[in-house]
């Protein structure tokens, strides 16, 4: 059996199922919280920067102040949200698009009789 090109019917039809929902809800569930946090954290660098100068002049080491470490750390942060974003994707997005990405591939869907009984609704 030759693969056919996914029409935009079928990419609709994934759009909607639940498999996508579920890929979708894993997605936001991860980026919306860490982006907040984020920029929440990044806020408080600046704040901080900005009117509470006094306490990032504070030395804690020889010539280093809480001001370059809170700036250190803004790179770590970043780091280390982007390796635990690659860590995250890859076990609970990445299997689950591959699957979705199949069920595109393979063409249309295996029950269009059960589709066409109930009206599409899933």
């Amino acid at each position: 059996m030759n693969p056919v090109p996914a029409s935009a019917e079928r990419y609709l039809e994934v759009q909607r199922s639940e498999e996508f929902a579920q890929l979708r809800h894993r997605l936001r569930s991860y980026i919306f919280p860490t982006t907040v946090a984020f920029i929440v954290w990044y806020s408080l660098y600046v704040l901080l920067s900005a009117y509470a100068r006094d306490f990032m002049a504070i030395k804690v080491i020889g010539n280093i102040n809480v001001a370059l470490i809170f700036g250190v750390l803004q790179f770590v942060s970043t780091f280390g949200i982007a390796w635990h974003y690659s860590r995250y994707a890859a076990q609970k997005l990445d299997p689950l698009a591959d699957d979705i990405y199949k069920e595109i591939d393979n063409g249309p869907s295996a029950e269009p009789a059960a589709a066409a009984t109930d009206g599409g609704k899933a």
